[in-house]
């Protein structure tokens, strides 16, 4: 029973959860509420992946409407490995929130917290799973109105205005896809992806169709922040919650790039992509640039948190560079790299909540000595950098080996050797942590501080875990891209 109603039971699940985390009395139970519905959700997710593994693409029919004059949830390999990813961050975020929380929340806005993190897990969940153009931009909603609220609950000033930053470019973003979206249903009457991707054949000739990508491509870049579209984004994660900031900066662009991805593969076409509007020729070098500007703004900056900020639009960069080949290998990269980087970043900015819980600061000038003082959190950080560079053993190796493959494989012998030089900048920003952290001495007036609680410490070891398991083991993770670039080269509704 539970099988045949996966798709809808992963978006009720914490649709419904979200609301009651504000009626739970006393508050102290909401958090284990809301921890056994994000691993129940993460469940579900795990389930979905199986069954498509096992018996192909699922399809479920809101309301007993069939595709295309209902509303379809459509479940294949691709958003089922991007479904799984969000479930897994969702839940291992939400078992290391409550000291965090705590720490950097006002105790009468935590169950308003909690309810918007749901909202937000709902939205990006949605995002994935439904097979309806127009649903995508709902969902993106409640996903982006949930993460403008959650950020601004940081006790810092300057979060507000990082939220009201993020609020402005999110609804322009938001604003294109609809203009898009409304552009295709124009032309096609329908809204149901399988749908518009036969219907645009037909049509994909016209202008009201390429300017309808064009829409899209600039909305979904800018949500999934591209260089230069990135600048809502640092200030985003620096001043927004440290768990606010792991969540969003493992999930949030990914489910981006999954959407685009989806539109540009699934729906518009590769031929009509890159053979008639040539969408790589603007792809490769505002990737390259993002790699490189972003990783040498990295470099200098002195809070931690802006840190792998300016890091994560250069790893967006990364992927994006991926999707721009075009080919089976560049795909694989990109694909890979999304469910990568997600456990790469969400390890390190949770270590970097572990260190604010600690010594309440994460300016750079005041980790001297850290490798001493928080020695489990400072290795953490250190193994989770590791991979950012693309360390062998580690899986932002594989990210790397299958874009130099890729690059070679098109011929592109320059970008190969860019790809590697950029990762010798990964080592400079990461190494200015390393010299801080073990080889400034602590300073005299440091008071004594112990490591986070193991209830923090867990779910950023776990991460790591799999960031290193899977870097040695990598049928689940490049296995799983690599089939889910050849259906999307096919051209798969």
């Amino acid at each position: 029973m539970i099988a045949a109603h996966l798709p809808i039971l992963q978006i009720i699940l914490p649709l419904l959860a979200a609301p009651i985390c504000v009626l739970i009395r006393p508050q102290k139970f909401v958090w284990p509420f809301v921890l056994i519905v994000s691993w129940a959700t993460l469940g579900l997710a795990a389930m979905m992946l199986n069954q498509v593994l096992l018996s192909g693409p699922i399809s479920y029919a809101l309301g007993g409407w069939e595709a295309p004059w209902g509303i379809e949830y459509r479940v294949d390999l691709l958003n089922a490995f991007v479904i799984l990813l969000v479930a897994l961050i969702g839940a291992v975020v939400l078992t290391y929130a409550p000291e965090s929380v705590k720490r950097e929340i006002d105790g009468d806005r935590q169950p308003y917290f909690y309810a918007a993190f749901l909202l937000c897990l709902t939205g990006l969940l949605g995002i994935c799973i439904t097979g309806d153009a127009f649903n995508v931009f709902v969902f993106l909603e409640i996903s982006s109105l949930s993460t403008y609220g959650l950020i601004s609950l940081g006790r810092d000033r300057r979060a507000l205005t990082a939220a009201y930053n993020y609020l402005i470019l999110g609804t322009i973003g938001a604003t294109f896809i609809l203009i898009g979206i409304g552009l295709m249903y124009m032309m096609t009457g329908t809204l149901n992806m399988a749908d518009l991707a036969s219907r645009l054949q037909g049509v994909n000739h016209t202008r009201t169709i390429q300017v309808a990508f064009a829409f899209l491509s600039v909305g979904l870049t800018l949500k999934l922040a591209l260089f230069p579209l990135h600048i809502w984004l640092p200030n985003a994660y620096t001043y927004a919650p440290s768990v606010v900031t792991a969540f969003i900066a493992a999930t949030a662009t990914k489910v981006s790039v999954y959407v685009f991805l989806r539109f540009v593969f699934t729906i518009f076409g590769a031929d009509f992509a890159f053979g008639t509007m040539h969408i790589d020729y603007l792809l490769l070098p505002l990737a390259l640039a993002g790699i490189f500007v972003a990783s040498a703004v990295a470099i200098y900056q002195s809070n931690l948190k802006r840190l792998l900020a300016y890091s994560s639009v250069a790893q967006i960069g990364y992927i994006m560079l991926g999707i721009s080949f075009g080919t089976i290998t560049g795909l694989t990269a990109g694909i890979v790299h999304l469910f990568n980087h997600a456990l790469m970043k969400g390890a390190l900015f949770l270590a970097v909540g572990s260190i604010f819980l600690r010594i309440n600061s994460v300016q750079l000038d005041d980790l001297s000595g850290l490798g001493k003082r928080l020695p489990v959190t400072s290795f953490a950080f250190v193994l989770a950098g590791l991979g950012l560079i693309g360390v062998p053993l580690t899986v932002g190796f594989i990210s790397k080996w299958y874009l130099l493959l890729a690059a070679i494989e098109a011929g592109w012998w320059p970008v190969a050797v860019l790809v590697l030089i950029s990762s010798l900048m990964a080592l400079v920003y990461i190494w200015r942590f390393v010299e801080t952290a073990y080889f400034r001495p602590v300073p005299d007036d440091a008071p004594p501080v112990s490591e986070a609680p193991l209830l923090m410490q867990i779910p950023m070891w776990l991460l790591i875990a799999l960031a290193i398991g899977l870097g040695v083991q990598t049928s689940l993770t490049a296995g799983i891209a690599q089939r889910a670039a050849l259906w999307l080269l096919a051209g798969a509704p």
